[in-house]
């Protein structure tokens, strides 16, 4: 799954990976793997994580197989 959150992070005055695992609940690892697209997180730590940026969840994460999907159909 595919993010924006490193650049979420950068917007809002560089954000640490440490200062948003605490907002969310998570550890600075797990948000370094969701960056990374190593993670899926759960549906509500998506959720808590756009909600810290004031963004909607399909604003920050991203299904990049999704334009296969409706180039083949």
């Amino acid at each position: 799954m595919a993010n924006d959150i490193r650049l979420l992070r950068f917007m809002a005055q560089e954000m640490t990976q440490s200062e948003l695992g605490k907002r969310v609940g998570l550890t600075r690892q797990t948000i370094a793997a969701i960056e990374q697209g190593r993670y899926a997180p759960s549906l509500a730590a998506a959720f808590r994580i756009a909600d810290v940026f004031g963004k909607r969840i399909d604003e920050v994460f991203h299904w990049p197989y999704a334009a296969e999907r409706t180039e083949t159909t």
